[in-house]
């Protein structure tokens, strides 16, 4: 763990930037309850999950206030409801029908607050969910005009190089949507999130302004 803080800090200061505008999210997805409990005891506080049926069972075993709960993996129709119940920040909303889903549970559900984040899919890979660029804007009029849904960001899940820098254009891309977003009012009195960066990349997401970054391995080890 002391580890990865420890690229996290050189990372930052390469960058020319401050520790306080990352947020580790730390990818517990196949690891037992235990485990967490343990991370959060070394301090960590966000957690991200990918399966909707996975974090069912582990969450209550954490503990519902005990940690931050990020849904990071692809969330099917069907499970929009219980995710809307489990966690505190979606990032995979990748679609203006999810969206008109996810507000219209939060409604029958009481919740009056639903941060979101769009998955954009910049590599048109056949295995990975996301939004197109050319339906990020139909997505945020939806997520305007919904009664709980607050968007807050953007996230990216790049191919997987093991030249890590062959990243970085996808990163690149992911800040300047962000950033035309971000000039139209998108994100409200924020910045907008940037979402991006795992084990074997986060340094080159962070030199592109990744401001939450989803790390597995480099903390927990390898999954079963």
């Amino acid at each position: 763990m002391q580890r990865v803080r420890d690229r996290i800090a050189s990372a930052v200061v390469r960058a020319n930037r401050r520790s306080e505008e990352i947020t580790l999210v730390a990818v517990s997805k196949t690891h037992p309850p235990e485990m967490v409990r343990a991370a959060l005891t070394a301090g960590l506080t966000d957690f991200g999950e990918n399966r909707v049926q996975e974090a069912e069972d582990k969450i209550p075993q954490v503990g519902r206030g005990q940690a931050r709960w990020h849904l990071i993996g692809h969330l099917q129709s069907n499970k929009a409801r219980r995710a809307v119940e489990l966690f505190e920040v979606i990032h995979s909303l990748d679609s203006a029908a999810l969206a008109r889903r996810l507000d219209r549970f939060c409604r029958e559900l009481d919740r009056k607050e639903l941060p979101v984040l769009i998955q954009v899919d910049l590599a048109q890979e056949a295995t990975k969910s996301g939004a197109t660029e050319a339906q990020l804007l139909e997505i945020v009029e939806v997520i305007r005009g919904a009664s709980a849904l607050r968007l807050t960001g953007l996230m990216v899940l790049p191919p997987f190089f093991e030249d890590a820098e062959k990243v970085r254009p996808f990163f690149s891309r992911l800040r300047e949507l962000r950033d035309d977003l971000r000039s139209k009012g998108a994100f409200g009195e924020s910045q907008g999130e940037l979402s991006m960066g795992m084990t074997h990349d986060f340094e080159i997401a962070i030199e592109e302004g990744a401001t939450m970054l989803r790390i597995g391995t480099a903390i927990f080890g390898e999954r079963k």
